[in-house]
């Protein structure tokens, strides 16, 4: 067993952080498409 006990605890955490990387990109979150609506300025469309 570690001698250290926060190398273990490191050791754990980061082994959790890979394993969360792991699942998500094993298995991405659903993302619906949404239109991009903008509206443009009307200073744009003005004569000078």
């Amino acid at each position: 067993m570690f001698r250290r006990p926060l190398l273990l605890l490191s050791a754990i955490l980061l082994a959790l952080v890979a394993a969360g990387l792991l699942a998500v990109g094993a298995f991405p979150p659903a993302v619906t498409p949404k239109p991009v609506e903008r509206t443009l300025p009307n200073d744009r469309f003005q004569t000078r």
